[in-house]
């Protein structure tokens, strides 16, 4: 691995000061030595310059998955992350006969290890480099709109060709403060991704939806991949001769777990955050769109289980989106509840108030800087528009039958252009993860929930103001006013008649030009076809807006951040699914008034909530008789008087978290982060240090239940255990 290469340009935008708070930011590597005292006044005993290079460790353990952040935890390729990251395998590997969500699953030998889901990855970061003048130096200051947002779109694509020496590596370049600098990492890509450990979801989901984002919480969420690679030891595709990866640092596992006060660090891939988006943006969010994205998602869970038993092959093809779905609608009504009870927009304004005010008492500043705001809020509100129909369509679009055809057909439209001036996700280097997509449709398609999804929001794609309606959707579906008999009989003909719920036609017109895939009979092929010519305007006028405030938003972005330092306040830049650590120290909070939440729960109380044949607080019976026996052995807290299942921290997380590892003040393994309490879910957009609050399944309760539970003592003696 390679230490981050980074410009002084790049630092002056993103070096904190010395009164960053130090529970807030999610810190980037090359910041650390920078807060090098906050690091240690917290407790940290490593070295915060060695943890800087990405060669080094603890960082040279921490991996993504791709959404997910997981982290190497042997030398023989093993990877811990959550249970609610490997649901998809775990998902694409049950069946009715053979339920691993409901069973569990421990792989005994390595040969029993079973191949994960279709697409699955580990990814290695290998190098960031600072690439802003690359991206953003040889643009013409006359280009605008469309144009500058294609320019930094083919400046992009060609730092990734250019980076992408051969299969074994994925590129992507990153904006950091809204595009004010960009930088280039460098991945590199393990194919072979196998399912080594899962505990049964009675464990690894246990309080299913009703405990999500709440305290107390006592849920088992960890599972276990391996990654594997060909005998010369570089990446390869899923072959029984591949043999586990040998990676060079892993992390020890701490057996004792931590004490309230103790020192815990998380590095992984945060997903994204929102903490320097205007009012406007705010006010928005908060007011409209998580509302009516909560309740579409509820609609959407309803729909499946309606048509859907539990347990069924039917319910195991849509867990996953299922849980997916849960998980952000609580979110959004978290969110909600919480911007209701709370003064952030009240606060955003005053700190848009004080900005302009500052910016006039420096006549260059103001003169560079002081029209940005508006400018930018001007083009937030041509954005919003078109909402209501945007997000209908949207929600529409997830159908299965939908997305694949109008996927396809624009595969076949991008294949006829040189692979520079494709879109991304229609390029050389995302053929075989596209295949792999459309390989796996049938592992989480049932026509007649597809179906019905999109007779739902059909029926209310209707009420839509006239001049919201696409007259081209109206036209295929034949539908006049809010009558939707015709449209209804169509759709059932095309669910009657469609061939792409067949693999073999998936992947024949994978390899077709657009004028086969055109001239083809499938009812949602001709769908698609009908759509083609209003998507790509749409997408025209989007990118329009997107190259307006790529210009914009730095501009805004460098206004802030140059205020925020006369003020001495933290600056770090928002999460961007990019490598980053987070710190603070485990501690309770409390909630509410009279209300005081201690930072352990324990097995008793996951004993307590237990109800039989619940689908969310039901548990196995050999866990509840070692509960009841306390069999802790080596395992139990003296100072709880049983096995440590959740604690809280201080440290400032988001999704994309999940799966990441949580450290000890030496670097040793003590738990995953996988969730936050529900009265810090506002934390994308606002922290609040009396309230954010992570939670992490403990190192003790993973190994109690590996070793007295699920028998994966084999596992267990892999791992180097410090005790």
């Amino acid at each position: 691995m390679k230490k981050w290469i980074i410009s002084a340009a790049a630092l002056a935008l993103s070096a904190p000061f010395s009164l960053a708070l130090a529970d807030e930011g999610m810190w980037q590597p090359h910041q650390l030595p920078d807060i090098k005292e906050q690091l240690v006044a917290a407790g940290l005993k490593l070295n915060p310059d060695d943890m800087s290079d990405l060669s080094k460790f603890p960082m040279n353990a921490i991996i993504s998955l791709g959404g997910c952040t997981a982290s190497f935890i042997s030398d023989q390729g093993l990877v811990v992350t959550n249970h609610h990251c490997a649901y998809g395998s775990i998902q694409h590997n049950s069946s009715e006969k053979n339920n691993l969500l409901a069973n569990g699953f421990v792989a005994k030998t390595k040969q029993e290890e079973l191949a994960a889901a279709p697409g699955s990855r580990v990814y290695i970061t290998e190098s960031l480099t600072d690439v802003t003048a690359e991206v953003t130096g040889g643009i013409s200051a006359k280009l605008t709109g469309n144009d500058y947002y294609q320019a930094i779109e083919n400046n992009r694509k060609a730092l990734v060709a250019d980076c992408e020496i051969d299969d074994d590596y994925r590129c992507s370049v990153s904006s950091f403060h809204s595009g004010a600098s960009y930088v280039l990492i460098k991945l590199l890509t393990i194919r072979d991704v196998r399912l080594a450990y899962a505990p049964p979801s009675s464990i690894g989901k246990f309080g299913g939806d009703t405990d999500n984002w709440q305290w107390p919480r006592q849920t088992g969420d960890w599972a276990f991949y391996r990654a594997y690679v060909g005998k010369d030891g570089k990446p390869a595709d899923y072959n029984t001769d591949n043999v586990p990866y040998s990676n060079k640092a892993f992390l020890k596992v701490n057996a004792a777990g931590v004490d309230e006060g103790d020192y815990v660090m998380v590095l992984g891939y945060p997903g994204s955050t929102n903490r320097y988006r205007t009012a406007v943006e705010v006010e928005n969010n908060f007011t409209w769109a998580y509302p009516k994205a909560k309740l579409y998602r509820e609609e959407y869970i309803d729909v499946i289980k309606q048509n859907s038993e539990p347990g069924s092959d039917q319910r195991i093809k849509y867990a996953s989106n299922i849980a997916s779905l849960a998980n952000y609608a609580k979110n959004y009504g978290s969110m909600v509840e919480s911007y209701n009870k709370g003064d952030m927009l009240v606060r955003k304004q005053q700190l848009e108030s004080d900005l302009v005010n500052w910016l006039a008492t420096d006549a260059d500043m103001n003169a560079q800087y002081g029209g940005t705001l508006v400018t930018l809020n001007k083009l937030i509100e041509q954005s919003d528009e078109t909402k209501e129909r945007d997000l209908l369509l949207s929600y529409m679009g997830r159908t299965t039958m939908m997305s694949v055809a109008e996927g396809l057909l624009r595969l076949s439209h991008e294949q006829a252009k040189p692979d520079a001036q494709r879109e991304p996700g229609y390029q050389e280097r995302d053929l075989k993860r596209y295949e792999q997509s459309i390989t796996s449709v049938n592992s989480r398609y049932v026509a007649d929930i597809d179906k019905a999804l999109i007779k739902h929001f059909l029926a209310k794609y209707v009420y839509l103001p006239m001049e919201q309606r696409v007259a081209t959707f109206d036209k295929f579906f034949n539908i006049t006013g809010k009558d939707l008999s015709k449209a209804n009989a169509k759709i059932d003909q095309m669910y009657a008649n469609t061939e792409l719920g067949e693999l073999d036609t998936r992947l024949a017109m994978m390899k077709m030009s657009e004028k086969e895939m055109r001239a083809s009979s499938d009812p949602f092929v001709q769908y698609a076809v009908s759509q083609f010519d209003y998507n790509m305007a749409e997408e025209k006028r989007s990118k329009s807006l997107s190259g307006q405030l790529q210009q914009v938003r730095p501009e805004y972005m460098s206004a802030v951040i140059a205020f925020k330092k006369s003020r001495e306040e933290a600056v770090y830049a928002d999460a961007n699914s990019t490598l980053r650590i987070t710190f603070g120290n485990v501690k309770g909070y409390s909630p509410r008034d009279g209300l005081i939440a201690k930072p352990f729960t324990t097995t008793e109380g996951m004993l307590a909530k237990y109800i039989p044949d619940d689908d969310e607080f039901d548990l196995p019976l050999k866990l509840r008789e070692a509960i009841k026996e306390k069999r802790y052995g080596s395992y139990a807290n003296a100072k709880l008087n049983s096995v440590p299942v959740n604690y809280l921290s201080t440290l400032d997380i988001t999704g994309g978290n999940s799966g990441s590892p949580t450290l000890n003040a030496k670097g040793e393994f003590v738990g995953l982060v996988f969730d936050g309490v529900y009265e810090s879910i506002i934390g994308d957009w606002d922290y609040d240090p009396k309230y954010k609050r992570a939670i992490h399944v403990s190192s003790p309760f993973m190994l109690w239940v590996m070793d007295e539970v699920d028998g994966a003592e084999n596992l267990i003696k892999e791992m180097e255990i410090v005790r």
